[in-house]
């Protein structure tokens, strides 16, 4: 390999090395992105949970409708004349466990 073929190369790998390597290089813009995607995931979330909360908030400030279902779900509030009835749930009885098996009795020495 004669010197011009070998300082070109060596030009090129020169060139080469910010592009992957440097500061501004493919492998952190390829970094950058993928945190930005996981940011941005992130987002959409917290924006789905705040647009539920905001509902929430202006149906509380809206009607008594909320407030009282959550007076009667949350407190166990009841309504004056109601009658309050309460159902027990029905539990199934576990089986009686089985008796443990005997262990048959030795043979006495004679």
């Amino acid at each position: 390999m004669n010197w011009p073929t070998l300082v070109l190369v060596v030009l090129i790998a020169l060139l080469q090395y910010p592009l992957w390597l440097g500061k501004g290089g493919w492998l952190r813009v390829w970094d950058y992105d993928r945190q930005l995607q996981a940011q941005r995931e992130l987002n959409q979330k917290l924006e789905q949970r705040n647009a539920g909360l905001d509902a929430e908030v202006r149906d509380l400030k809206s009607g008594f409708d909320a407030i009282e279902e959550r007076a009667r779900y949350e407190l166990g509030m009841i309504k004056e004349g109601e009658i309050f009835v309460q159902v027990p749930q029905k539990t199934p009885l576990a089986p009686a466990p089985a008796p443990a098996p005997v262990p048959p009795r030795a043979a006495a020495p004679r």
